[in-house]
């Protein structure tokens, strides 16, 4: 999942750097909830 959330937010900078910026944000939107979903399924993975 981590993978994912660096592809998306590599492609949110690449998109950006082209000009694309409906793409960037919505990129960086599915990076962002993809990092979240990552850190809490890593702390209750942690607590369990």
């Amino acid at each position: 999942m981590l993978e994912l959330a660096i592809l998306f937010f590599v492609l949110a900078i690449v998109a950006g750097a082209l000009g694309a910026g409906g793409i960037a944000g919505m990129s960086m939107t599915i990076a962002k909830w993809l990092i979240i979903a990552f850190l809490v399924l890593a702390v209750v993975s942690f607590l369990l």
